[in-house]
């Protein structure tokens, strides 16, 4: 079959004809996948831009950890699963061993291998994957948006990080489809949220049919005119989804003393800010990286649940033939979330 894989250290991807993979072992299956969206961490190791270093020890490796799609084979001892479920893929892989692990702390497990990172991903038309992995989906749901349940997770896991409640007035910094999904979930909670990007028209005009309608292009407008967008000069939230590091002291240069800052973007070089001016007005900075289980359970419901609202998010469906132009085009921002479909 043809797998879209990372090879070298260097700019680009390369198509190879791999082996299907074998037969499952105990407790794993084969999924036959229908859509894997491209990520902003998938254009990374496109463009080699930094940050993913620790991919090399896998290479070849065949990329892509935001899909869904249907059971092909079922290894032994595995329950609840069977040959033509819809499935969605949770592409984080705990070791098993390790002592979180053995105590059934699999959330805090230290050995991961992410699936399409340090083992084989969904940009190929089969992957084998263990069945703890696979949260099963409706016969009806559309597995192109089930493929969503992925960046909503990191999305989720932003929104649960800063603790955001109703009333609260969260900035969304970076419209692409993480962002969306910070967005849509704090406003789940009850939050007035406002969501900036730059020089991002197409995807600013995927958050607004979204319904949020408070967004800002910087390109256009300065930050500082968010403040009109709330009513207020502060926030009490602000979550980072871009990966740029300039944006980590301009969130909070507008958040209110006591605020919180959380940051979901990956960067790929330290970021700077202003350290007295943080502890002055008693900010906190928080990361997020990887969704619990129990909270890609939650999203697996939302997206269930939600699943036409959904829609907006993915504006491309292109066939596996055309990946490459399918990054470039999130490389140059063109549309929101763009799948592939092996």
């Amino acid at each position: 079959m043809q797998a879209l894989q990372k090879t070298a250290a260097a700019f680009g991807l390369e198509f190879r004809e791999v082996p299907q993979p074998a037969a499952p072992a105990a407790h794993e299956v084969i999924v036959d996948v229908v859509a894997a969206g491209i990520c902003g961490s998938d254009v990374h190791i496109y463009d080699w831009s930094g940050g993913y270093d620790f991919l090399k020890q896998a290479f070849p490796v065949t990329i892509g950890h935001e899909f869904a799609g249907r059971i092909a084979q079922v290894g032994v001892d595995v329950a609840g699963l069977q040959a033509g479920q819809p499935v969605v893929v949770i592409p984080s892989v705990e070791c098993g061993v390790c002592e979180f692990c053995s105590a059934g702390r699999l959330d805090e497990c230290r050995d991961r291998r992410g699936i399409g990172m340090l083992r084989d991903g969904g940009f190929a038309r089969f992957v084998r994957v263990p069945a703890l992995n696979c949260l099963a989906l409706p016969d009806d749901i559309d597995l192109g948006i089930a493929a969503l349940c992925e960046p909503l997770s990191i999305g989720l896991s932003g929104v649960k990080a800063a603790e955001v409640k109703r009333g609260d007035k969260v900035l969304v910094m970076g419209p692409g489809t993480i962002g969306q999904g910070i967005a849509l979930l704090a406003r789940e909670r009850g939050a007035e949220v406002v969501v900036v990007g730059y020089d991002d028209p197409g995807r600013l005009d995927g958050v607004r049919a979204l319904g949020i309608d408070r967004t800002l292009d910087l390109k256009q407008q300065p930050l500082s005119d968010t403040k009109q967008l709330i009513g207020a000069d502060e926030f009490d939230i602000v979550i980072e989804a871009t990966g740029v590091p300039s944006t980590v002291q301009a969130g909070l240069d507008l958040l209110r003393p006591s605020g919180v800052l959380v940051i979901c973007g990956i960067h790929g070089a330290p970021v700077s800010f202003d350290a007295a001016k943080l502890v002055r007005n008693r900010h906190q900075i928080r990361g997020t990286y990887r969704a619990s289980r129990a909270t890609w359970a939650q999203v697996r419901d939302f997206v269930v649940e939600h699943h036409a609202a959904l829609v907006p998010m993915v504006t491309h469906r292109l066939p596996l033939a055309d990946a490459l132009e399918g990054f470039e085009m999130a490389r140059n921002k063109i549309g929101s979330k763009i799948l592939l479909m092996p």
